[in-house]
């Protein structure tokens, strides 16, 4: 009888029946004009381990996510490894077992200076028929991720792991026109990246702007000269010398910077906390202006202040903003969602206009921050972790405020005034309170927010394009090697 009476049945020779798992045997058969072959014909695992936990000895650590791919992650000490680790050459492949079905995957290339990577991945490399590059973007595809999840095994944790992997299919054209498919899919790829370029210019223009009609000078980055030097110590030690670990001898004077890079001086009134880091920062100066009267921004905005919904009922709808619905990249609110004031308790209160500005590590040096607006009943709660600033004065326009929050020299000085321990840090309200902001007249902030804002949306124009290309890129990859609607 024709197999396609059988809606609900499949019949499978025993021979084929590796793992008795109905999810894996129900799975649709890969078609494509090209062969198809079994993967495990054509990757071997990389499996080999090796002692990185030599004392003082330092090893780069290579690390894998579904955005980047493989990336060099960090460079740890001999004494913190206490297990082996595998080791990563140009054109091998990595997953995560675990994660794999979301696209954490990538491929180590020649811009990758670090080669060890944790025992924990799946590492293998490809023998001469496949190109790994090739391998790599049919992995990525909607079609071979189908088949990913139809294989991988578990009950809480989903893995695929390599005996698995191997026993997939994947289409095979010849080398030439695998390269030839690949050399398609980067040409578009290339047209993207060049669109990110031109965003992040527009980036680097919006920063040198606001310090442009700000008259704000920020101290250029040297990494010889990174800490400046009272001028009395200066005079003070402008005729001694000092005999460098080379035999040299270094004359100090102009010389102190590079030489006492680990050396800074503050004076007592200055001091407002003992702490390193506390001395370090110097959050009144970091935007101050030489045009326009600066002011610190605890005199100008309510900091964290009380919320009260009173007015509404317990049932009455109010907008519930977490962490996670704001956008890092633009400071904006990308979801609002609704609960009601009986289930605020225990959040952060907020009303239409205020700023959310987030206070803890990562997400404020990342720029976690928004305008709270169009809130339902223009009531709104959410994380404990925002600082609320509220404005009240006529002569201030909050967006002015949001854009200076989000500066990098501002997002970066914060970090200075960390409190809590690793990993729960937060930036205190009295940095806040006491950061001096430059006060133009209200029209010049509203015209610096009408610019920035403009520039803003060419920056999304450009992303999204960038973000289309890169899907038809790999769309039209998957469309060349697999037929058409098999991936839906």
């Amino acid at each position: 009888m024709h197999p396609k009476t059988y809606r609900y049945l499949k019949f499978i020779r025993y021979k084929d029946v590796i793992e008795w798992d109905l999810k894996r045997h129900m799975t649709a058969s890969i078609r494509s004009k090209f062969p198809i072959s079994q993967l495990g014909n054509h990757i071997q695992e990389e499996n080999r381990k090796f002692d990185i936990s030599v004392a003082d000895c330092q090893y780069g650590i290579l690390g894998v996510n579904n955005q980047t791919g493989i990336f060099d992650a960090y460079i740890g000490n001999g004494t913190t490894f206490h297990q082996k680790y595998k080791k990563m050459e140009t054109g091998w492949i990595a997953y995560n077992p675990y994660r794999v079905n979301i696209g954490s995957i990538g491929i180590k290339r020649q811009e990758h200076h670090y080669e060890y990577i944790s025992p924990a991945y799946v590492v293998f490399s490809c023998r001469p028929t496949l190109l790994p590059d090739y391998l790599y973007l049919a992995m990525k595809t909607s079609a071979f991720n189908k088949a990913i999840r139809d294989n991988t095994t578990g009950s809480v944790r989903q893995n695929l792991t390599f005996n698995s992997l191997q026993r997939l299919s994947i289409p095979l054209p010849p080398l030439d026109k695998q390269q030839t498919l690949v050399n398609a899919y980067l040409a578009k790829v290339q047209q993207a990246d060049k669109l990110d370029i031109q965003s992040e210019q527009i980036k680097t223009e919006i920063r040198d702007y606001l310090l442009t009609e700000l008259g704000i000078n920020t101290p250029k980055p040297n990494k010889a000269t990174p800490y400046e030097v009272h001028e009395s110590t200066m005079e003070y030690i402008a005729t001694q010398q000092q005999e460098t670990t080379d035999g040299k001898t270094c004359h100090w004077g102009n010389e102190i910077k590079k030489e006492y890079h680990y050396l800074k001086f503050a004076r007592y009134k200055d001091v407002n906390e003992w702490g390193y880091d506390k001395i370090s920062g110097n959050n009144k100066h970091v935007l101050h202006s030489t045009l326009y009267p600066n002011q610190s921004l605890g005199l100008l905005v309510e900091i964290n202040p009380l919320t009260s919904f009173s007015k509404l009922d317990n049932d009455a709808c109010i907008s519930f903003i977490p962490m996670e619905c704001i956008s890092d990249e633009y400071g904006e609110l990308r979801e609002r969602r609704i609960c009601n004031v009986a289930a605020s308790k225990g959040y952060t209160k907020f009303q239409n206009g205020d700023l959310l500005w987030a206070k803890i590590t990562p997400c404020m040096q990342n720029g976690k921050s928004a305008i709270a607006e169009n809130l339902e009943n223009g009531y709104g709660c959410g994380s404990t972790e925002f600082h609320i600033l509220r404005n009240n004065d006529k002569r201030l326009n909050m967006h002015y405020i949001h854009m200076l929050l989000r500066m990098p020299v501002v997002l970066k000085d914060a970090m200075l005034s960390f409190t809590g321990t690793a990993g729960q840090q937060r930036v205190p309200k009295n940095y806040l309170e006491n950061l001096s902001i430059p006060v133009p007249p209200i029209d010049i902030q509203d015209t610096i927010v009408e610019h920035i804002n403009k520039q803003k949306e060419q920056v999304k124009q450009l992303k999204a394009q960038a973000d289309t290309l890169r899907k038809e890129a790999l769309k039209e990859f998957e469309n060349e090697i697999f037929e058409k609607n098999q991936s839906n």
